[in-house]
């Protein structure tokens, strides 16, 4: 990783340029190749998970009291307990952290496609490993506790528009923390910061480029709604490209990958 730590120093010092139109047609190529596969993946992991999730509610507070608690009426802003409130952001901020692992690998998916390399449903759990878990764990929840307590904050001093785009900015200008821990091996703290330096070194370009992806991934959502599980890869295959257009890899790691694989 020497190559990308000395390439992310020169980037903070001296900036990098960057190619809208490479970084889209890059990220489109790269999309056609895990399309079907990653959208299969995110459709499968989300329904486990939801099943999950509503087995264990259920259980916890049973179906008569769910449905109360979900009655249109209970779920009007001025009728929402504070309590509610709170258990709902910090369920929300702990479940965010747990399933970070998932994204991660459908950036290496898009890793892998590149190379021609071999990605199964296993692969999907990679970054449950201890050292990417605790670091990807951390970097997770440091950001969505940040951005939703601003947000809270801002939200309670009646000025909602403010706290969605602080909560939008700190998402845009952390869109690096996930690649930067599983590719450049960087701790949480400093993927964190070190994403906010890549971002604010190039800022339309990138806010353009993350326009554009996310618009393109919610496509989905005007058809059918399980459409959306297949467009959606399109932002992970644009977090790679960018990555990779502005980072890059080092050859000595991509030989270490393609041995880990074989193993």
């Amino acid at each position: 990783m020497n190559l990308q730590k000395n390439r992310i120093e020169e980037i903070k010092a001296t900036g990098y340029k960057l190619d809208f139109a490479n970084v889209f047609n890059h990220a489109f190529e790269n999309y056609k190749k895990i399309a079907l596969y990653a959208g299969s993946m995110i459709l499968i992991f989300y329904f486990v998970l939801f099943s999950i999730i509503a087995t264990i509610i259920i259980s916890i507070f049973g179906i008569a009291t769910l449905t109360t608690m979900l009655s249109p009426e209970n779920l009007k802003t001025e009728n929402v307990s504070e309590n509610f409130i709170l258990i709902y952001t910090l369920g929300g901020i702990l479940l965010s952290s747990l399933i970070s692992p998932f994204p991660a690998a459908l950036i290496k998916m898009a890793y892998c496609a590149e190379r021609d390399e071999e990605f199964n449903v296993s692969s999907i759990f990679e970054y449950y490993k201890v050292a990417y878990f605790k670091e990807l764990f951390i970097a997770t929840l440091l950001i969505s506790a940040f951005s939703s307590g601003i947000a809270t904050v801002l939200d309670y001093s009646e000025v909602q528009l403010i706290g969605s785009l602080t909560t939008i900015s700190i998402s845009f200008l952390t869109i690096f923390t996930i690649p930067l821990i599983i590719f450049g091996g960087l701790k949480a703290i400093h993927a964190i910061s070190t994403s906010f330096t890549i971002v604010l070194k190039q800022p339309l370009t990138l806010l353009g480029l993350m326009i554009v992806a996310i618009i393109a991934s919610m496509v989905g959502f005007i058809g059918c709604c399980i459409g959306k599980f297949f467009t959606l890869p399109f932002l992970y295959s644009t977090y790679y490209a960018l990555y990779n257009e502005i980072i890059g890899f080092d050859q000595e790691d991509e030989d270490k990958e393609i041995i880990n694989s074989q193993n």
